[in-house]
């Protein structure tokens, strides 16, 4: 039992280094692309923020350990399905260059594998209610908060000269790239540790929920090593394909999905931080003018987060399968 418990941490490594690789560029995606820092600071900068964030708060973790599925009804093998299927799909999007999200990548996952495990009636549709909830409301929310923050700024700094506003701003980017990643880092380390903390309570080696710090520790130091290695096409993808930014905009469009992550992870609902970023660059650039965004690499990401989660349901479902007939 021993062994599995390390496969599965092995495993729970190898997602949330995916994940950081895919989603560092949520964090520094607008900072690099508009040269405030460079590629080496700025990842940097992510990477310390991002395990400073995973240390804030563990109700996300407590979400996901019980409110997908409950501990006692699933094995180490389903466990271990949800996170290799996760890690496939992140890795493979990150190489071409598409940002996807991580939590939707997870959650399907675990639903796959536990659905192939022992049906659907496995699931917790309360708990998945809650989440999903979550998943689609903060896109919505990070739109809209990019267009009004912005509109907010122009309105009060809209009559200043272009080189000092992207003087004032170039210098408050790097708070709100700072801010970004250490939400980042708030919600989605939680995830992995409640998966980790899910596959302890259903080996017996925890009573409950409570998320040990050794755990919080190495997810927050995979996250930050996994940010380290920089996801430069999505990078491209994010800060440079779909809107051309300026210091003002990034700072913006970081700022408003800064604060709808923090705020989802005191409250303990897991959000898609890629979602919520790439809406709020796209609420920035719709305060231009509509054609200011450029809507193709747009739709081509939108269509990356409606295949992410039934292809990793499938993926963990037949992932699982082969390893129930091999075991």
């Amino acid at each position: 039992m021993l062994e599995t418990i390390l496969i599965i941490v092995v495993l729970a490594v190898l997602f949330d280094i995916s994940n950081g690789w895919n989603d560092s560029a949520n964090a520094i995606a607008t900072v690099v692309s508009t040269r405030v820092l460079s590629p080496l600071q700025a990842v940097t900068l992510s990477a310390i923020m991002n395990i400073l964030g995973a240390f804030t708060s563990t109700a996300v973790a407590k979400t996901i350990g019980h409110g997908i599925v409950a501990p006692a009804s699933v094995s180490n093998v389903v466990v271990g399905s949800a996170l290799l299927s996760s890690f496939l799909w992140n890795s493979a999007m990150t190489v071409i260059g598409m940002p996807v999200s991580a939590s939707h990548a997870l959650i399907g996952s675990l639903m796959g594998a536990a659905v192939a495990f022992k049906g659907v009636g496995i699931l917790e549709y309360a708990g998945l209610t809650k989440i999903f909830m979550a998943l689609l409301i903060s896109p919505v929310l990070g739109i809209l908060g990019g267009y009004c923050l912005m509109k907010a700024i122009l309105a009060f700094f809209g009559t200043r000269s272009p080189g000092r506003i992207n003087n004032l701003f170039g210098r408050l980017q790097i708070v709100s790239s700072a801010f970004m990643a250490f939400s980042h880092g708030s919600n989605d380390a939680q995830k992995v540790m409640g998966i980790i903390t899910l596959s302890l309570v259903s080996g017996g080696f925890l009573h409950s929920l409570e998320v040990p710090f050794w755990v919080i520790l190495v997810c927050a130091l995979a996250m930050g090593l996994g940010t380290a290695m920089g996801g430069w096409r999505v990078i491209k993808t994010l800060g440079v394909q779909m809107l051309k930014l300026q210091p003002i905009h990034g700072f913006a469009a970081e700022t408003s999905a800064s604060l709808i992550i923090i705020a989802a992870s005191f409250l303990g609902l897991p959000v898609s931080t890629t979602h919520v970023i790439s809406t709020s660059i796209m609420g920035v650039g719709a305060t231009q003018r509509i054609r200011a965004v450029r809507w193709g690499v747009a739709g081509k990401i939108v269509l990356a987060w409606i295949f992410t989660l039934p292809m990793s349901i499938v993926m963990a479902w037949l992932i699982c399968k082969a390893l129930l007939q091999i075991l």
